[in-house]
This record gives structure tokens, C-alpha cells and sequence, in this order.
């Protein structure tokens, strides 16, 4: 409701913004009520409180409008704000290419630890992330390991044109990325094969008939989610052809479902010397480690 004035404070918008998302049957309507009023007020963390009381503008208004709208309709949060935090990124998201999770945040930690085993810290390295989709893994690597260069790769053009967009936001690190476009290893010039130190993805790997919550099934890109009748046809190819473009003691760390570990490991067993299984913080198996490529 309008003051006197005609003006309408910050805080007063939030608490319509909870109102309507509840409505709406949104669970988290407070937390998301905020993030929207941070991202409509430009005010963010302890910063919104010193703005609450502060008549919003007329651009902030319809702004936030337009998000709560977005939200009620089911639309993720993530693709409302348009914006994500990935470990130490800020990265641009929308309905091109799949959310930043922080299942996937677990599997760049695996990576960085693979790389450092080699000498990542110490030495000049190539990483490639298969499948990159926003960025986050391969910009992730280059931001947080400066002597890495890396190939981050896609088959979809529209998911490369916001890859390209979160590289430009990362600095100095940028100039030790490239993009290319390409399914898999395709995508990659040949000299590269046997160059590789580390090979990292986070693949479809849903079963074609499996059921996915409306927010992802309705609003996710559906060819990063699904990949045949078991969810691994993606992660099979991917270990079958890693070993040529990795170094001898080159490294593969794949992102997957805890159930599908046992069997990709097995897989990946026939083409690596050493293979294990590394959990998320909930305990869950999440990542295939495979290193030393068998020849």
C-alpha cells in the first residue's frame, strides 16, 4: 500500500512480495522475497537493512514486479534473479543452460584436488570441461588455479553465448579460457589428444523416463538433464574416449547419480589404471575419479 506520498518503502514491498508468494504455493517465499528485493534494490546481505526504509523507485518497483510474477508462475529463483553464486562466482544464469547446484561445487573441488596431485599449483596445466554449459566448472579451475588453461566446451550455441558472457566477468583468469563448441571431445583441436592433464564434467546423466521436479522437468534445458534409458550413455562415452587426450597420468573426474557409481566405476575400470568413488557433503556419492588412462 502506497504512503501518503505516493512513495512505497523496500520493506513494505517485501512483505507483499512474502504475501503473494505464498500465494503462489511458494515454499521458500521468504528467502526468495528477499533475494528479489536485493536484486530489485540493488541492496544486498547487510546492506538491505540500510535501505529497507527507503522509498523504492518506480523502475525498482516494476522490476520487483515482474520477478515475484516470474516466481509465482514456478520459474526458478535462480532464472528470476538471472544471476547465481558458484563457489567464488557470481555467474549469469537463464533458461539456456542448467542451474549451478552445489552438488557440482563438490565435484570442482574433487577436480582442483586431482590437479594439485599433479602439480597444478606448481606447474602449467590443461584442463577441459566437457559439457560446460554456464561456466562455472571451467571458469571455476581457471579463477581459482592460476596456472591452469582451460578448454570449456559445449554442443548447444545458446549455452556457449552465456558461457562467453560469465568469462568476460571473471578478469585477468579469462585470458587462460577457450570456448568451443562441439560434442564431447569433438570439440577439441587434435593437437590436444595425449596433451590434457585433467578432463572434468558434470554430463546429462538422467534416465530418459525418470521424473524430475516441474521446476527442473518445466524450465532446465532437457538435453543437459537426460541421456538415454539409464542416465549414462554421456558418461560411458566420456570415459571410453578420455584416455586418448589425457597425459599418461592424466586424470578424469565425471559428476553422477550415487546409484549409478558402482557401474561407471566398473566401466571405467577397463580404461584406467585407478579408480574411485568421492562423496558430497551429504555423504552421497557424486564423482567419478579416474586417473593413469590405460594404453
Amino acid at each position: 500500500m502506497p504512503n501518503p506520498d505516493g512513495t512505497i518503502s523496500w520493506r513494505e514491498l517485501q512483505s507483499e512480495a512474502v504475501a503473494r508468494l505464498r500465494a503462489g504455493g511458494v515454499a521458500s517465499a521468504e528467502v526468495d522475497a528477499r533475494r528479489i528485493v536485493e536484486e530489485a534494490s540493488g541492496a544486498e546481505g547487510a546492506e538491505l537493512a540500510l535501505v529497507l526504509s527507503d522509498p523504492a523507485s518506480t523502475r525498482g518497483v516494476a522490476r520487483l514486479d515482474d520477478m515475484v510474477s516470474r516466481r509465482c508462475a514456478g520459474e526458478p529463483l535462480q532464472y528470476v534473479l538471472g544471476r547465481w553464486s558458484f563457489r567464488h562466482l557470481d555467474l549469469m544464469v537463464d533458461r539456456r543452460v542448467l542451474i549451478p547446484r552445489p552438488e557440482t561445487e563438490t565435484v570442482v573441488e574433487v577436480a582442483l584436488r586431482e590437479l594439485d596431485r599433479m602439480g597444478g599449483r606448481e606447474r602449467s596445466s590443461t584442463v577441459v570441461d566437457l559439457g560446460t554449459g554456464s561456466g562455472a566448472i571451467a571458469l571455476s579451475m581457471a579463477t581459482e588455479r592460476v596456472r591452469t588453461s582451460v578448454w570449456a566446451t559445449d554442443a548447444g550455441e545458446d549455452a556457449l553465448v552465456v558461457a562467453r558472457a560469465n568469462l568476460v566477468g571473471i578478469g585477468r583468469a579469462a585470458a587462460r579460457v577457450r570456448v568451443a563448441a562441439g560434442s564431447w571431445f569433438s570439440a577439441l583441436p587434435p593437437e590436444l589428444r595425449g596433451r590434457v592433464d585433467l578432463v572434468v564434467s558434470n554430463p546429462p546423466y538422467v534416465a530418459d523416463d525418470a521424473e524430475l521436479p516441474p521446476d527442473v522437468e518445466e524450465w532446465e534445458p532437457v538435453t543437459a538433464l537426460r541421456s538415454g534409458p539409464d542416465g549414462t550413455d554421456d558418461l560411458r562415452l566420456i570415459i571410453d574416449d578420455a584416455p586418448e587426450w589425457l597425459v599418461d597420468g592424466g586424470t578424469l573426474v565425471l559428476e553422477l547419480s550415487p546409484e549409478q557409481g558402482d557401474a561407471m566405476a566398473a566401466v571405467a575400470r577397463e580404461r584406467f589404471a585407478e579408480v574411485e568413488l568421492a562423496s558430497d557433503l551429504t555423504g552421497r556419492v557424486r564423482a567419478l575419479v579416474a586417473r593413469t588412462p590405460r594404453r
